[in-house]
This record gives C-alpha cells, sequence and structure tokens, in this order.
C-alpha cells in the first residue's frame, strides 16, 4: 500500500534524534513524551469516532489490521461509541481535507492511521482544539495530537527465531519496501533472532520501493529463491510472497496480519498488529476527559503486537523457545537489541549490559551483522 510516505520526513526526523543517546541500560524506563490536555471534550453519548485509511479494508493487511481494531472498539463500548471510517484516502491534500470534514461532522476523536498524514493531521488539528487526533507511526505531536506505534520488533525478532530453525539452506530471504528506519529495524530484529537460533545463517534483503505490488513482491522472492534462499518474510503487505513459497515448497512469514490463508503450507506464522485495546482505551480516555497527548510505542505485553498461531510444521520444541523468549519480551527482561550488537562491519553499536533505546531505533540507518548487502538511498 502507498500508506506511509516517510522519504519526505526521514532526514529531519533522524535529526531530531541526533542528540539523544541510543543505548540505554535494562532497567532504564523511557518516558512517554506528555503534553497538556487538549481542551475538554464534553460527550453526549455516542462519542463519534473517525478512522482514516490509506487503503482499502478488505481482508488482510495494514488497513485491514486497523479495522479489525476500529471494530473492537465497537464492540468493547457498544452504544458508547459510533465509528465511520473513509478509506482509500491518499496522504498530501486529499488527506487534509478528509481529517477536515470528520471533525466537521462531529468526530471528536480522529484516527489518522498512515505515516503519510501526519502533517495534514497536525493542520487540521490547529483549527479543532476541542477534536482528539491521534497519528499512526509520526513522531509531531500537539496538545490535541497524539502519536502512537506498534513495536513490531519483537515479534519481526520471534519469526526470526523460527527462520534460523526452519532453514536448511542457511539463506533467509526479506522483502524490503522502502530503506527507512521502520523497516531496516524490523530486517535487523528478524536477523537478531534469526542469529540466536542460528548462527551460520545469513539475511539476504531485496528492495521493492512500494509498501504493496504484488507483482515486484513475487520477482523479489523469486530473486531470493534463486539465490539459495528457502524462507522468506517480508515488510509488504501482499499474499504474493507467500503464495510463491507454497508453489516453491518452502516457507514464509506474513506481516500486519495473519496470511496463512495464502499458503497453508508455507506460512509458518506472521508478525501482527493488534489495534483494538489501544483504540478503547483512547477512546474511554476521551469519554472520561482524561486524555493526554502523548508517544505511544507498545509491544506484545501491551497487546499491539504478536505472532499469529503457529504452523504445526515448526517443532515443538522451538515453540517451546519461541514462546518463552516471548515471554521475556512481555515480562521485559529481554530486547531484540540486547548488547552486545554489531553493525556489518563487526563495529559494536550497543555495549553488554545495555540495549538500543527508542531514539536509537525510531532513527536506525545500519544492518546488524549477519545481513547480506547494503542499504540502498531513498527511492529508486
Amino acid at each position: 500500500m502507498e500508506r506511509r510516505n516517510f522519504l519526505r520526513y526521514v532526514t529531519l526526523a533522524a535529526s531530531s534524534f541526533a542528540l539523544t543517546s541510543c543505548v540505554q541500560g535494562r532497567n532504564s524506563n523511557s518516558q512517554p513524551n506528555v503534553s497538556p490536555s487538549a481542551s475538554p471534550v464534553v460527550v453526549n453519548e455516542p462519542l463519534k469516532v473517525g478512522f482514516v485509511y490509506v487503503g482499502s479494508v478488505g481482508d488482510f493487511g495494514w488497513t485491514y489490521a486497523h479495522d479489525l481494531g476500529r471494530r473492537d472498539m465497537e464492540a468493547n463500548l457498544q452504544d458508547k461509541v459510533k465509528t465511520t471510517f473513509v478509506e482509500n484516502v491518499n496522504e498530501g491534500a486529499d488527506a487534509q481535507r478528509v481529517i477536515r470534514q470528520l471533525a466537521l461532522d462531529g468526530n471528536k476523536l480522529i484516527f489518522t492511521t498512515s505515516f503519510g498524514y501526519m502533517n495534514p493531521t497536525i493542520q487540521v488539528a490547529k483549527d479543532f482544539s476541542d477534536v482528539v487526533f491521534e497519528h499512526c507511526t509520526g513522531y509531531k505531536r500537539a496538545v490535541n495530537v497524539g502519536t502512537y506505534l506498534g513495536r513490531f520488533e519483537e515479534p519481526r525478532y520471534l519469526t526470526g527465531m523460527i527462520a534460523g530453525k526452519m532453514t536448511k539452506s542457511n539463506v533467509v530471504g526479506f522483502i524490503g519496501a522502502y530503506p527507512i528506519p521502520e523497516v531496516i529495524r524490523g530486517i535487523s530484529a528478524f536477523t537478531q533472532g534469526v542469529r540466536v537460533t542460528n548462527p551460520q545463517a545469513k539475511v539476504k534483503v531485496l528492495w521493492v520501493q512500494s509498501w504493496n505490488d504484488p507483482a515486484k513482491e513475487r520477482e523479489a522472492a523469486q530473486a531470493l529463491v534463486n539465490l539459495g534462499a528457502d524462507v522468506l518474510t517480508q515488510h509488504t503487505d501482499s499474499g504474493a510472497i507467500i503464495q510463491l513459497a507454497e508453489e516453491k515448497g518452502i516457507y514464509a512469514f506474513g506481516y500486519n496480519t495473519d496470511m496463512s490463508k495464502f499458503g497453508q503450507k508455507a506460512h509458518l506464522t506472521s508478525a501482527i498488529n493488534k489495534w483494538g485495546k489501544f483504540y478503547t482505551d483512547k477512546a474511554l480516555a476521551v469519554i472520561s476527559n482524561t486524555w493526554k497527548s502523548q508517544e505511544v510505542w507498545d509491544g506484545i505485553g501491551e497487546g499491539m503486537v504478536d505472532i499469529s498461531p503457529m504452523n504445526q510444521a515448526i517443532p515443538a520444541d522451538v515453540q517451546q523457545l519461541v514462546n518463552a523468549k516471548r515471554d521475556e519480551f512481555i515480562q521485559g527482561t529481554a530486547h531484540p537489541f540486547d548488547g552486545p550488537v554489531k553493525d556489518q562491519k563487526g563495529v559494536v553499536r550497543v555495549p553488554k549490559g545495555k540495549v538500543l533505546d527508542d531514539r536509537g531505533q525510531l532513527a536506525m540507518d545500519w544492518y546488524v551483522e549477519g545481513i547480506e548487502g547494503s542499504i540502498p538511498k531513498g527511492k529508486s
């Protein structure tokens, strides 16, 4: 999907993080960036809640995951909320028009679910102080604008652990969308997991310069198979890679939602987003006039990300190993970037006893050890 036009903003984002330390101790807690409360919202039930989607809802992928969250919120709050959504909203001027119309229509809580909606959200929010806005994956906040994203590096790490155990060729393929920190972080977290279960394995990366292009994704997957990969994963949004894996008799992982329907034998599990609890909590905060602008970045323990049910082709001992690490993530006793972490050149980026902190992850522009290839510069 053309859901997040990160490349226009990545330089600004990285520069804003440059003055912040990138490693922290295991017991250090980064506090959310909390602004004063927005103007009190007087809610006459039901609270009207709007959602802006960059793609069509469909039945899998990024937008579908957000819509599942919307439906969960409705089920949890019932007649306390009334929701609406607008799908296939392009970024830029079109997004600003749609967001503004949702505010004019009386929605007092609006979720904008694409990175490219960041500036339009901020602009509209200036004119509607009595409306609360929540923007997904961005970094700009205001008195009535919060931001949120999931710690998908945790399920990425878990899928990497599985890949390391399931590969026979010791070559694992990763299809990336755009070379921006979110994707680089996911590739690196996945590789960390691969290397902990199989230090001999290598991760090869190909880029398709698109969030959702089934033809390009399939072509890249085939190229990785030609390079020896017998396990594939993706930071893209179609089922083409899993379909190819099913045809080739190899394994693959899905992303955003459970993608097992694209290949029952090939699909090992998916790294998934779960937005329902967050959407419910934010609606309740608006209803109770306790909402504050925050930077929310939640993981498996908070219920925002996870892995889907594992394929029974994964040996029981491997499933136990993965579940044990998952429990450590929930308890906060493990981190995908626990030190020591080396980059491709063997330079220690995170010392032993430290972890790569949030600012370091959000500005990540380097590969960890075990990844073959270089990071391209911008769009091709």
